[in-house]
């Protein structure tokens, strides 16, 4: 029996035709992934499943096998479909109890909230799979792994029978991620259907039964993971051959280029979160920083770019103290930025494709000239980019959200690359991009490298740290707590849980 059929679903948005006709069936108690490119309408066919969408007139779909009209999520949830969205949505200063029954809570008399009867409930369910949470513990003390199963439990908790995961990896070490391979088996086990978005092919092979490939709002075909290589499953996604592996050679590092030296900061609750940070980068190499989110990464790329003040500690760019200048005097001073977040410091979504080319440069000649805005020379600079960094569609009058993720990350890294930077600071570069986008971000990135530039790359995802990295160094809280040779990347036999063990806070 089908716990899921859709049937021709498809959905516009004005003129835009995100999902197109789209049929697909899921198997009852099968991992089911959904693999396909930034832009594919992956999220728009989950988001129709899961009643925050409604289809075009003329799609249908089947839930075992009863047509229904999921008209809201309410309806979603209590038809025994449950999501987890790959930003957690659970309140940080709430228990872990509190999140699990919000809006739900179980009631006594006087409408009095029954907590012993709901904790009693969340232990048995905590049991049955294996998640040993804690429920009186504050979200905001525990690890991203934990708030995935809180997460997960949210959706037992009201019942699911079919849970949809979205990039469900994203920000986990290599150790949670192997304790997430064991829920979802679990939850396979005890009878659960699993729909999976990811970008991760590995992930795939590694716990999907079977896998769809959407391609430009497209059903192109389902396959049984089993018999379908990771490369097959690229081709397919993208509609050509894709290189999964990074091709460079080794690095030629030069002189120190980038010192940070004792450098302290405040995040802002006023407490230390960068701690004595320490780090030297060189020129014609890629630093990589790794490490869990949430252990000062943010505040220190605030603090080098200039956007949050440090407490104390130095920051150098070519044997220059750059700590003290604006966030404009330290790019003029060459140093580049991939934020990591795209859509909120990266670009200003509403304005056309072309003048987000040019955001920190529009005063500067050829673009404006005694004030006055030149835009022949804007929309010439904007039509050289989109062709040699091939952006799509190829309309620099578009506005930058109707983009693509990919795009929008191109753009970004067109804009920084032309500004001929000493160092460029890669945080999450290639954060939810397909491999098409991710091959291209980090081809450019090691054109950079050879071309003598220094890159600080920072990343949650260790595979693409340790793929794109001369040498590597973790964070953890707030402070460098290991630095690997590139002969250690090269020798190590089990690099990456060995890595995996720093970032943990244990020693290798």
């Amino acid at each position: 029996m089908f716990a899921l059929e859709l049937k021709n679903i498809s959905k516009t948005f004005g003129s835009f035709k995100a999902n197109d006709g789209i049929s697909l069936s899921v198997k009852c108690g099968e991992v089911h992934a959904i693999l396909g490119e930034n832009g594919a309408g992956k999220s728009t066919l989950m988001k129709i499943i899961f009643g925050l969408y409604q289809p075009d007139i003329g799609g249908e779909i089947f839930l075992k096998g009863q047509k229904v009209t999921i008209s809201n999520p309410r309806f979603a949830i209590k038809n025994g479909i449950g999501m987890v969205h790959q930003h957690f949505m659970l309140v940080r200063p709430f228990s872990i109890l509190q999140n699990i029954i919000l809006g739900v809570e179980p009631r006594k008399w006087f409408g009095i909230v029954d907590y012993k009867a709901a904790r009693k409930q969340v232990n048995e369910l905590s049991k049955t799979y294996n998640f040993n949470i804690e429920p009186d513990r504050i979200v905001e003390t525990i690890s991203v792994g934990m708030q995935q199963k809180v997460e997960i439990i949210k959706t037992l908790y009201r019942n699911a029978e079919l849970i949809i995961l979205d990039e469900p990896t994203a920000s986990l070490t290599p150790q949670e991620v192997l304790d997430f391979y064991r829920i979802v088996e679990n939850l396979k086990r005890l009878g659960k259907t699993i729909i999976i978005i990811t970008h991760k092919l590995h992930e795939i092979k590694e716990i999907a039964d079977r896998c769809t490939i959407i391609r430009k709002g497209q059903f192109i075909e389902t396959v049984d993971v089993s018999s379908t290589s990771e490369e097959e499953l690229a081709a397919k996604m993208v509609g050509r051959i894709v290189d999964l592996k990074v091709s460079k050679s080794n690095a030629n590092p030069g002189e120190i280029i980038f010192s940070v030296k004792d450098l302290c900061v405040l995040n802002d609750k006023l407490f230390l979160k960068v701690n004595h940070f320490n780090l030297d980068l060189r020129r014609g190499e890629i630093l990589g920083l790794a490490g869990i989110d949430g252990n000062g990464q943010r505040e220190l790329v605030e603090a080098l770019s200039g956007l949050r003040k440090i407490k104390s500690g130095s920051i150098k760019l070519n044997n220059r103290e750059i700590s003290n200048l604006t966030p404009r005097q330290i790019y003029e001073s060459k140093l580049a930025m991939i934020p990591e977040d795209r859509q909120r410091r990266g670009l200003v979504l509403d304005f056309q494709v072309k003048d987000n080319f040019v955001l920190q440069r529009i005063e500067k000649s050829p673009f404006s000239h005694y004030g006055f805005i030149i835009t022949r020379e804007i929309e010439k600079f904007a039509d050289t980019m989109m062709e040699r960094f091939d952006i799509r569609p190829r309309n620099i009058e578009l506005n930058a959200r109707n983009l693509s993720g990919g795009n929008q990350q191109k753009i970004i890294l067109a804009r920084e690359i032309a500004n001929n930077p000493d160092v460029l600071i890669a945080f999450q570069p290639t954060r939810g991009l397909d491999v098409g986008a991710i091959e291209y971000i980090h081809q450019e990135l090691i054109k950079l490298r050879d071309q003598g530039k220094a890159i600080l790359l920072i990343s949650y995802e260790l595979d693409e740290v340790i793929n794109l990295s001369d040498r590597i160094a973790v964070i953890i809280d707030g402070a460098v707590s290991a630095n690997l040779s590139e002969e250690t990347l090269a020798t190590h036999k089990n690099i990456k849980e060995h890595i995996g063990l720093f970032m943990a806070g244990g020693k290798a």
